[in-house]
């Protein structure tokens, strides 16, 4: 008995507060935390810094501390691995910059940038190639703005009225002189978003081709006809080309671009545009892609290659997708495309000699690729450079190898030179990145794995 009385008494006690009434009350608002404490947690963060393109100015970039509630209060849509905020056709989880500021480089004072919006949510600041111009998006419920600084005179202006379309990779791109700007936009011409149905309009079908394929986990796919015709809709871009003073014209036809990359001569622009039919296992960085060289008039010169559906890459980190991957121009060339394509059949479980190879293929694309050098080991980027040489990068996960190779891009299948050789954990071997004189090195290209 002695003790039962004591668990008896306690479990009453525990009995009686359960039963009791809990008083709920309203209350007005949100409420804050003392003075003190809300200080240290909307303390400014150190801003964002960028330099200008001809070394002379600081471009100093306000951190937004923390989101806001309105900012957590948006919708938010998750189809194809993106997160997407329907009202705006943007990103629906942002950190944005508050204000924007030039500061001389050679000293002087700090000067802020006038005739920003109110309460300014920037992002995708860039600057011009000639560094006279920044270019800028600001978020506001419904759409998104694009804003040009002169920086002569440090003042910013909204440029066109058409919304640009941020909701898949940054939607600014600037022509080689600085002058025009190739820009996503969501275009007049783009209806309503389709309405959920009540009733679904047919199953949901996967089928299996007789292919041995891995599964990967991923988050927010597409689950039925209903997401996919969304996805469609919010990805599907009319881009123009915007000049300094606001007039622009069409490029091309509206469809669903997701990147736009210039020449460096200024003469094409290379496109990456996503197909259909859209995937249930994978998100849209793996969708089937069209990659395009086009004038800058937007008409087509040639048709790079129709990439499939990359649903069967090989597990494991040294494995990659078959076929084009890392596609971009060569910075030292006026108007040279170089890709990577894998040796083993992207398995790296499988034993091989040379893993990877870089090719190219010059203007007017109408000749066959070339192949410039082949890897033993992953290819993980390249440097070009302006003094008739080239660095190639390699690595091997598994054993953390990392290597360097010295090669001429003008003499292709050429013996190449190893200069660094090391482990990717042992800091104190670790070369760092090579730093080449202003005018003799392009610069250094690399591009994630599954990449156009």
């Amino acid at each position: 008995m002695k003790r039962i009385l004591p668990t008896f008494f306690a479990c009453t006690a525990l009995f009686v507060l359960a039963i009791a009434p809990i008083t709920v009350t309203a209350q007005e608002g949100y409420m804050m935390p003392p003075s003190s404490l809300a200080a240290i947690v909307d303390a400014p963060l150190p801003p964002r810094v960028s330099i200008s393109p001809n070394d002379d100015f600081f471009l100093l970039m306000e951190v937004q501390p923390l989101p806001t509630i309105a900012d957590l209060a948006q919708p938010e849509l998750r189809l194809a691995g993106r997160r997407i905020n329907p009202r705006n056709n943007g990103p629906s989880r942002s950190r944005y910059y508050t204000s924007l500021s030039l500061k001389p480089l050679e000293g002087g004072s700090e000067m802020a940038v006038s005739g920003l919006p109110d309460n300014p949510k920037i992002s995708n600041v860039s600057w011009s190639p000639n560094g006279q111009h920044i270019a800028f998006t600001h978020s506001t419920e419904s759409t998104i703005e694009l804003y040009l600084i002169d920086v002569a005179v440090r003042s910013a202006r909204k440029l066109i009225n058409q919304s640009v379309n941020a909701v898949y990779g940054n939607p600014i791109t600037w022509m080689p002189d600085g002058t025009i700007m190739i820009v996503q936009t969501i275009g007049s011409t783009r209806g309503p978003a389709p309405a959920e149905p009540d009733v679904p309009s047919s199953p949901v079908v996967q089928e299996n081709l007789g292919r041995v394929a891995p599964a990967r986990t991923y988050q927010d796919l597409l689950k039925n006809p209903y997401d996919e015709a969304l996805f469609g809709h919010l990805i599907t871009s009319q881009v123009l080309t915007v000049e300094l003073d606001g007039t622009y014209s069409r490029f091309g036809e509206a469809d669903m671009i997701v990147r736009t990359s210039p020449s460096p001569d200024g003469q094409y622009v290379l496109t990456e545009t996503i197909l259909k039919p859209f995937s249930y296992l994978v998100t849209a960085r793996s969708f089937p892609k069209r990659i395009e060289v086009r004038a800058a008039d937007g008409s087509l010169v040639k048709k790079i290659v129709d990439q499939p559906l990359r649903d069967d890459t090989p597990t494991g980190r040294e494995s990659v997708p078959v076929g084009i991957r890392s596609l971009s121009w060569r910075p030292d060339a006026g108007a040279t495309l170089y890709w990577v394509e894998a040796l083993d059949g992207g398995d790296g479980r499988e034993e091989a000699d040379f893993r990877d190879a870089v090719y190219e293929l010059r203007a007017p694309f109408s000749g066959n690729p070339v192949e410039l050098v082949r890897l033993p080991l992953r290819y993980s980027g390249v440097s070009w450079s302006d003094a008739g040489f080239a660095l190639v990068y390699e690595s091997w996960w598994t054993s953390r190898t990392r290597k360097a190779y010295r090669f001429d891009p003008d003499r292709p299948g050429s013996v190449f030179e190893k200069i660094f050789d090391y482990s990717s954990e042992d800091r104190y071997a670790d070369p760092g990145s090579p730093m080449f004189t202003k005018g003799e090195f392009g610069r250094r290209a690399t591009l994630p794995r599954g990449g156009m």
